[in-house]
């Protein structure tokens, strides 16, 4: 009985795209499935490696198709970098490669859209501690990033917005 619960759970976080993805000293990309957007981000420091091991969630977000972008890299190593998604995009995915040399990421991002929906009410949060949790608050999206490096550790601040119909 206890199995059975468990398998259920465990298919009832991966149906609602929570998604794990370890990295140490590796270039990290992660998207979510189409029609998602990034739902949560936690981020903890791997003593052992010098690096952060990250993990990310998905949830549903768009009913029909949606046309998505990458962006360039936005940042050079250890420097101070704010990216917001195209206008009435959401954060679909990240990637970064992480320079051994420099202890550092160069970032990059994926963001979707909807025809039929559009940003709204749209607003950052206080700074989040390097190594802390961020779940974005419900009917609330992502679409941003800022990021500054301090000591070798990378402080991050998110923009969410609403969605409505266009």
């Amino acid at each position: 009985m206890r199995r059975i619960a468990l398998f259920l759970l465990l298919t009832g976080i991966l149906c609602n795209g929570q998604e794990l993805h370890w990295e140490n000293n590796q270039s990290l990309k992660f998207k979510c499935h189409a029609g998602q957007s990034i739902s949560l981000i936690k981020i903890q420091l791997d003593i052992n490696h010098k690096d952060l091991t990250w993990e990310f969630g998905c949830k549903d977000t768009f009913a029909s198709g949606a046309d998505c972008v990458s962006s360039p890299q936005v940042n050079e190593s250890n420097q101070t970098f704010a990216y917001e998604c195209p206008p009435h995009h959401v954060l679909s995915g990240m990637s970064s490669y992480y320079s051994t040399k420099l202890e550092d990421r160069r970032w990059q991002f994926f963001c979707c859209r909807s025809n039929s929906r559009c940003t709204d009410k749209c607003e950052w949060i206080t700074n989040v501690n390097g190594f802390e949790f961020f779940n974005v608050p419900d009917q609330k999206y992502l679409v941003g990033a800022e990021s500054y490096s301090e000591k070798e550790d990378r402080r991050w601040k998110y923009k969410y917005c609403s969605i409505v119909q266009c």
